[in-house]
């Protein structure tokens, strides 16, 4: 059992909360590798909730002004993106607002449901200049990294413009080796580790949760014994290469949208998770979602693990 001790904890404003700790002692080596697993854990696989659209009354896209506001609707994006939201939710969720008077609109504003909470509510969103009634409508999911408002858009709503979501809790991850000072040679070092976070959650719950994540990624690796078909497993990757991704069957988009990015076979398909493949242009959940069931149902293949 590695030991972890809290060495300091600051909270700056709502938006910004950190805190450094030592862990071990591990043997000489162990730190380096368990301060990177950690930190890709940290940065990239925790949980969090974001803004992901955004409907407003009488504007059908983002380059368009509203009446009395002061901002144009790109900029209101932009200032949605910054909205830091903490709570429980499992679905896409609505919050509402409506205003009708001349005013700063902050983020206190939106009727949010009772399992979403702000983390800063004084978050400014737009001015309102002369009197008008303006309405809008926000989708609030919940999900992990980074997804642009156009890998956003396929899964929205209709009418809903997309926004940048940024899911991630953790702003910045450090780390650093301390070896053991004394007279005697030694073989124990421990990792330092620093953590800011965004204000929806704690550094140690960020660090515990980033923990359990590798604790079970690990429990899931078993190794298999050495069988004499291994030979005509790899006869049969190699097979791909010459099946083209028209055997799929798959929709005019999605297939457009693979060729683009070079994907002709199904050997090359299978070198990209459902995670890369959302960074290709105009390619989404449901696409992604299309690919993994017709790699299934016609190939009894599967895309890599993310």
């Amino acid at each position: 059992m590695f030991q972890v001790q809290c060495l300091k904890s600051t909270r700056s404003d709502n938006t910004e909360f950190y805190g450094k700790y030592s862990i071990g002692p591990f043997l000489r080596g162990q730190s380096n590798t368990i301060g990177n697993a950690l930190r890709r854990v940290l940065l990239s696989n925790l949980q969090g909730l974001a803004i992901t659209g955004v409907r407003i009354t009488g504007i059908n896209h983002e380059f368009s002004t509203i009446p009395g506001i002061k901002e144009d609707v790109v900029d209101i994006l932009l200032n949605l993106k910054q909205i830091i939201l903490k709570g429980n939710i499992t679905e896409p969720t609505v919050a509402r607002l409506k205003v009708n008077q001349p005013g700063i609109i902050i983020a206190k504003d939106i009727e949010l449901p009772s399992n979403v909470m702000l983390v800063d509510p004084n978050q400014y969103v737009a001015s309102l200049t002369s009197m008008a009634n303006i309405e809008m409508e926000f989708l609030i999911t919940k999900g992990q990294n980074y997804f642009t408002s156009n890998q956003m858009d396929p899964t929205l709503p209709d009418s809903f413009l997309g926004v940048d979501a940024v899911f991630m809790p953790v702003i910045k991850v450090n780390f650093f080796i301390e070896t053991s000072i004394s007279d005697t040679p030694s073989d124990l070092e421990s990792l330092i580790l620093e953590i800011w976070t965004n204000g929806s959650i704690m550094p140690d719950q960020a660090l515990t949760s980033s923990a359990e994540i590798l604790e079970n990624t690990f429990r899931k690796i078993s190794i298999l014994p050495t069988s004499f078909e291994a030979p005509i497993k790899e006869k049969k990757i190699e097979h791909f290469q010459t099946i083209s991704i028209e055997k799929l069957k798959l929709s005019v988009r999605v297939y457009n949208s693979l060729t683009n990015a070079n994907i002709e076979t199904l050997f090359d398909l299978m070198q990209y998770s459902a995670h890369d493949l959302l960074q290709f242009k105009n390619f989404g959940k449901k696409s992604a979602e299309e690919v993994r069931k017709k790699l299934k149902t016609r190939f009894n293949l599967k895309l890599q693990e993310y």
